[in-house]
C-alpha cells in the first residue's frame, strides 16, 4: 500500500507539475496580450510541457570543471523529495492520505524549510558567483519568512484545538461561513500573512530574488542543465501544489463545498462501497480545485508585480509580515477565549 500510495502521488503531482507550467505559460501569454503555447498537442498547446521534457531529457548534462560534483549532483534530488514529501501529511479527504498524524501541521511546516537546503546546496557546488549569490539570497529569504509563515498556519490549528490536517479540514465543513478564513477578523489577516510569506517561500514573484533574470541570470539554477535542471524546475511546481493544498486545507474549507449541498440532501450517506470511495475521490477533487485556483492566482501576481530588491523583501517580512502575524495570532486566542463559535455566532449573540 505503501508502494501504491508513492506511486500514485507521483502520477498525481507530476500531472499537476505539467498542468501548472502550461497553466502559466498561457497566463503569462495572455497578460502580456499573446497567446502562449498553441502550436503543440493542439489548438492550446496542451502538450507542449511535454515537448518541452522530452528536448529537456536530451540536453547534455554539465558539471562545471570548478563546481563540487556530488553536491551538484545531490541537490536538485534532495530538492524534489523536499517538494514531493509534503504530501505525505497532506490530506485529500478524510480519507484520502497517505499518513495521517496527530502532527501533521508541524510535520509539513517543517518539511517545507527542507528544499532551502538544496537550493543552497546547488548554489554552492556550481562554483559561480551567480548561482552562490541566488543560493545566499533563498537561505536568508526563507528562513525570514518562515516566522510569519508558521504564526499563520498555526492560526488553524488554535481554532481547531488540534494539529491533525484532517481534523482542521472537517472542523470547516457546513458552508463557507465555517472556513477559517471567514472565522474572525484576525483569522482574516492571518490568512494574508500566512498567503504573502507562502509567495515568499517559493520564490514567486515578487519575491523571486534567488532567481532574479535580470541580475542573476537563473540564480542558483544558472550553471543546472538537462534532467537535474528539470528536477529542480518540477520540484518549484510540485512545492506550489503542495503549498496552495496546505492553503486550502487550513483557511479555505479544504474538501468542502462553499455551500454544503450535498449534506443537505444526504449524498455522503450512501452505503456502497462505490459510493463511499466515489465521495472522497469528488472531495479530493474540490480541495484539488481550490489549491489549482490559488496556484493561477501566485502565477496572475508573478506576470502583474514587480519584483521587488533584497532589501524591500525584509522590509516587507520583518515590518510588516512579522507584527501583523503576532497580532492575528495573538488576536485569535483571544477571539477563541471570547467567541469561540465564530464571526457569524459572535453577530448573532450580540
Amino acid at each position: 500500500m505503501a508502494v501504491l500510495s508513492c506511486l500514485g502521488l507521483l502520477v498525481l503531482v507530476g500531472s499537476a507539475a505539467a498542468f501548472l507550467i502550461w497553466a502559466e505559460r498561457k497566463i503569462a501569454g495572455r497578460i502580456q496580450d499573446r497567446y502562449g503555447p498553441t502550436r503543440v498537442g493542439g489548438r492550446f498547446g496542451w502538450l507542449q510541457s511535454v515537448a518541452d521534457g522530452i528536448k529537456i531529457l536530451g540536453k547534455e548534462d554539465i558539471i562545471p570543471a570548478s563546481g563540487d560534483r556530488l553536491l551538484f549532483r545531490l541537490a536538485p534530488y534532495l530538492a524534489f523529495v523536499a517538494a514531493f514529501s509534503w504530501y505525505i501529511a497532506l490530506p485529500f479527504s478524510d480519507r484520502l492520505v497517505v499518513a495521517r498524524t496527530d502532527i501533521a501541521a508541524l510535520f509539513v511546516v517543517a518539511v517545507a524549510g527542507l528544499e532551502v537546503y538544496a537550493i543552497l546546496l546547488g548554489g554552492y557546488a556550481s562554483g559561480g558567483k551567480w548561482s552562490l549569490i541566488g543560493g545566499m539570497r533563498e537561505t536568508v529569504q526563507v528562513i525570514s519568512y518562515e516566522i510569519p509563515l508558521t504564526l499563520g498556519a498555526i492560526i488553524p490549528v488554535v481554532l481547531t484545538g488540534s494539529m491533525d490536517l484532517v481534523a482542521v479540514g472537517e472542523a470547516q465543513k457546513g458552508g463557507f461561513w465555517n472556513w477559517y478564513i471567514f472565522h474572525n477578523p484576525f483569522a482574516f489577516l492571518g490568512f494574508w500573512v500566512f498567503v504573502t510569506a507562502a509567495a515568499a517561500s517559493l520564490n514567486r514573484a515578487p519575491f523571486d530574488l534567488p532567481e532574479a533574470e535580470s541580475e542573476l541570470v537563473s540564480g542558483y539554477m544558472t550553471e543546472y542543465s538537462g534532467f537535474r535542471w528539470a528536477a529542480f524546475m518540477l520540484s518549484e511546481y510540485i512545492a506550489i501544489f503542495a503549498m496552495c493544498l496546505l492553503t486550502a486545507v487550513l483557511f479555505l474549507g479544504a474538501w468542502h463545498m462553499p455551500l454544503p449541498i450535498f449534506e443537505w440532501f444526504g449524498w455522503k450517506s450512501g452505503n456502497s462501497y462505490l459510493h463511499y470511495w466515489m465521495s472522497h475521490i469528488f472531495e479530493a477533487a474540490i480541495v484539488a480545485t481550490k489549491a489549482l485556483f490559488g496556484a493561477m492566482v501566485l502565477m496572475w501576481a508573478r506576470w502583474s508585480l514587480p519584483r521587488l530588491r533584497i532589501d524591500q523583501v525584509m522590509i516587507v517580512c520583518l515590518k510588516y509580515c512579522l507584527p501583523l502575524g503576532a497580532l492575528a495570532f495573538i488576536g485569535c486566542l483571544l477571539w477563541q477565549t471570547l467567541f469561540p463559535g465564530g464571526i457569524f455566532s459572535a453577530v448573532i449573540n450580540f
